[in-house]
């Protein structure tokens, strides 16, 4: 057995920690251990080689629009190998910077194993190396949710983990979910030339936005692919069946390549239609890893999911055993993850023994869908705001992209950005943003509420804003307050959308 100060399951954002305890004292000596290629889910198949792919997808949809402006421009040619090589390359020379600095220091081993816990506190890596400490960071990720489609286990597909190792672009792609990942890759497949279709069991697209964002979102990205919401995959198969009613079905398809056929069902009406595609992704959600990782050998809690049951200092059951990151189930982002990584060394480290901690705090986790056009929230959306305060305490603003010398000038039209307020004290307690550089704009309305005592509005409507730039679209949100059914009257006349 060896024993060590601090035993780390992770190499993503749990890092950040054992980088900074090994600063503060140099003699630590660290188990880092990771099943998987070293940098965490982020780096080796998250959020930075999707970015890395979804740029070159906006450039495309930007070019797709110069002729508005009079500028001709054709676009002859997108050479898919190479776009993907270069995301490819980029992340492996990350990968194998963070494994050198690994496998080199002096004061950390590093396993590239399966960890599975024995007993409290002490973890066997591989096959026969048995190790222990008293404090241990369980930062173990997630993984891709297979839903139990019949059929589906005998043919091939790919979930976020695969298809970052494509070859070749497919001519068509079924994509199974209607969340952040469906959207994020049906907007680069089909900017890349694919056909693709989207199935969606939720009856709204991109479910955790706000209801009239998902639509206008809905409409812009069906201009490019086919979205079908409330649609249960039942059946996956590689043999196609005669049938006329199929989506993706063309007469002058290469009958050479291999085919799968969907059999989806509308979950209201029970009607089944049929999609062909070349490849499947497989976007339903992800789900934790603990089921390889066995915490109830010490007695550390789960939840129903298999979630690491931690408590407001974010220490599991156990004491002197924390889990962040998707490991703990709360918002499966990068930089919430980040952050739930210097409230750990905080707490762990920092105030080791003492009663004064920092409790974890989720009032505003920002997030961001890029696609074209880009969505950014954070806080509260407008349901969980009238569920908490009331109709008759809450305002909404919005800031029309067009209404701005940027926005006339960048030819935008119909996005926007909605902000809620508590009435009286002005409080922001939620903002939505659709439209271009909405995860860049969005970081004003995030910082006021975190540097603020009162999180009130007036610093973003009192500040002086540069003229012309988009930023005015965020000062525009604060200085349009309306009751919610103003807001709603608003959004049917001159959208034509429903929010609420």
């Amino acid at each position: 057995m060896k024993e060590y100060d601090l035993i780390s399951i992770g190499t993503g954002s749990a890092m950040h920690v054992v980088d900074a305890m090994l600063q503060r004292n140099p003699n630590l000596k660290v188990a880092v251990i990771d099943k998987d290629e070293p940098g965490g889910i982020c780096l080796t198949r998250g959020c930075i080689p999707s970015k890395i792919l979804l740029y070159p997808a906006e450039m495309v949809r930007t070019i797709e629009r110069a002729n508005e402006f009079g500028i001709d421009v054709q676009l002859h040619k997108i050479n898919f190998n190479q776009i993907m090589e270069r995301m490819r390359h980029h992340i492996n020379e990350e990968i194998e910077m963070i494994r050198n600095g690994l496998s080199k220091s002096q004061n950390i081993d590093y396993y590239h194993e399966v960890v599975e816990f024995i007993e409290p506190y002490t973890l066997k890596a591989g096959n026969n190396i048995v190790i222990r400490a008293k404090m241990i960071f369980l930062c173990t990720g997630s993984k891709p949710i297979i839903p139990p489609i019949k059929g589906l286990g005998d043919t091939t597909y790919h979930t976020s983990d695969t298809m970052l190792a494509m070859d070749r672009l497919p001519e068509s792609i079924a994509i199974v979910g209607g969340g952040y990942v469906a959207a994020e890759y049906g907007h680069f497949f089909s900017s890349m030339g694919s056909k693709v279709t989207i199935v969606g069991r939720n009856n709204q697209f991109l479910p955790n936005e706000e209801p009239e964002i998902s639509a206008l979102a809905k409409r812009e990205l069906g201009k490019h692919m086919t979205i079908i919401t409330n649609n249960e995959v039942i059946e996956v198969s590689e043999v196609a069946p005669a049938v006329n009613n199929s989506i993706n079905n063309h007469n002058n398809e290469d009958k050479q390549k291999p085919k799968k056929t969907l059999t989806i069902q509308e979950r209201t009406t029970g009607q089944r239609m049929m999609i062909r595609a070349e490849e499947v992704l497989i976007a339903a959600g992800r789900g934790p890893n603990t089921d390889i990782l066995h915490p109830e050998r010490a007695g550390i809690k789960t939840d129903e999911k298999g979630w690491i049951v931690v408590n407001e200092y974010l220490e599991t059951s156990q004491p002197n055993i924390w889990a962040f990151g998707d490991a703990n189930g709360a918002y499966l982002f990068k930089h919430k993850a980040n952050y739930e990584a210097e409230l750990v060394y905080y707490n762990a480290v920092l105030k080791k023994g003492e009663e004064k901690k920092l409790e974890k705090d989720y009032h505003a986790v920002p997030h961001a869908v890029f696609t074209y056009p880009e969505i950014a929230a954070v806080g509260l959306g407008e349901r969980e705001a009238l569920a908490k305060y009331g109709e008759n305490k809450i305002l909404f603003g919005i800031g029309r992209y067009e209404d701005t010398a940027k926005g006339i000038a960048m030819g935008i039209k119909d996005y926007f950005v909605k902000v809620i307020v508590k009435a009286g004290e002005l409080e922001i307690i939620g903002a939505h943003i659709i439209g271009p550089y909405a995860s860049v704009l969005i970081q004003e309305i995030i910082n006021v509420m975190y540097t603020q005592h009162e999180r009130t509005m007036k610093p973003i409507l009192s500040a002086m804003h540069i003229h012309p730039a988009l930023s005015e679209v965020v000062q525009r949100s604060v200085s349009s307050l309306m009751p919610p059914q103003q807001y709603h009257h608003l959004m049917a006349e001159h959208y034509g959308l429903s929010s609420g």
